[in-house]
């Protein structure tokens, strides 16, 4: 039997968390410039069309929670975690997320466009599509998690680990891939310039160095018996 690492987790949220905040104060503290929302457990909460307004998250829990067309773009999280959440046409752009977790989350599409990620954990989540595009990371760890075709497009990476992750057709250009393990993951397609560039000090195994190998019209000679 092959034993699984634990995935990392960065957010400090306590379990037994419990809910401190009501739906409507928290629309009003969305709402409202500047707020901290603090201390507060959410299950099943449904926010739709509500665009935050500089909105600070800290210590929080969002379990279960369905977000829709919610825009929190230059908000701040840290210590939060989401949990069986799922995100529809959502914005995440120019955020900083700090020890934020992330599990078992539908987020096909999630832009993290110029956000700061320190500390982020993805765990059995869905993200294709999303974009990450001019972000700066610096520790993230996901573990199998679907990411093709996620756009990291001149995105500064700093200490991340990839155990089984889907990056089929993902798009790197212009980010190094230096010291990222790759060996477990999908890079089939991946999206990267003519000349590799962004894969150089990446770490592959001999099958996906084959496929790569092709991208650059090398062909790999197999043997043949007679």
């Amino acid at each position: 039997m092959v034993q699984r690492r634990q995935a990392r987790r960065f957010a400090r949220v306590r379990d037994d968390l419990g809910c401190n905040l009501s739906q409507d104060e928290l629309l009003t503290a969305l709402t409202t410039p500047d707020v901290h929302v603090a201390n507060t457990a959410f299950s099943g909460l449904e926010l739709a069309d509500v665009a935050a307004d500089g909105t600070v998250f800290e210590n929080v829990a969002f379990r279960g929670c369905t977000f829709e067309r919610v825009n929190l773009s230059t908000c701040t999280f840290t210590d939060v975690l989401f949990s069986g959440c799922r995100f529809v046409r959502c914005d995440l752009g120019r955020s900083w997320l700090n020890r934020v977790d992330f599990r078992s989350c539908s987020a096909p599409g999630l832009s993290f466009l110029k956000g700061r990620l320190t500390g982020v954990s993805l765990v059995d989540s869905q993200l294709a599509y999303a974009d990450f595009s001019e972000a700066s990371v610096d520790q993230l760890v996901a573990s199998e998690t679907k990411l093709a075709e996620a756009s990291f497009h001149a995105t500064r990476l700093r200490r991340v680990a990839l155990e089984r992750c889907d990056l089929s057709l993902a798009t790197f250009f212009r980010t190094s891939l230096s010291g990222v393990d790759l060996s477990t993951c999908d890079i089939s397609g991946l999206r990267v310039s003519s000349d590799l560039r962004e894969l150089r000090g990446a770490v592959i195994d001999p099958d996906q160095a084959a496929e790569l190998m092709g991208l650059l019209g090398i062909k790999i000679k197999e043997d043949e018996w007679h």
